[in-house]
């Protein structure tokens, strides 16, 4: 099983980026998926994710209304579109899914049996 993340980068505040999350071994239909995002010194963040596939996605706080997550099953892709980047967001953000976790573990990471390898998002004041 393998997440590749990609689509980080660098970018100004107010700006977009659109990150990417393909899956191999594994057929996202089936699993929760999410994406967390983690800054030096402090615990992963819970960002967005969709529970189970069945087409409400959650979001955190700090993002509402920013970020969009949306999904590809066809292409057993996953997506977060970002727009008004503040720099606040910057982190390596991280694609996760799990087929088993339960709703009440949404935004736990430690719930999460496989990851992608993170993408450095760069917001610049």
């Amino acid at each position: 099983v393998q997440l590749q993340a990609s689509g980080g980068g660098l970018v100004q505040a107010g700006g977009s980026l659109r990150l990417s999350c393909a899956a191999s071994g594994l057929t996202l239909r089936s699993y929760t998926m999410a994406w967390f995002r983690q800054v030096p010194g402090k615990e992963r963040e819970f960002v967005a994710a969709d529970f189970r596939n069945y087409g409400r996605i959650y979001y955190g706080d700090s993002v509402k209304g920013r970020f969009t997550f949306s999904r590809d099953n066809a292409k057993n892709t996953v997506y977060l579109e970002m727009n008004n980047l503040k720099p606040e967001d910057t982190a390596v953000y991280y694609c996760a899914g799990d087929r088993t976790l339960i709703l009440s573990s949404l935004r736990d990471s430690a719930q999460y049996d496989y990851w992608g390898q993170g993408t450095q998002v760069t917001v610049s004041s």
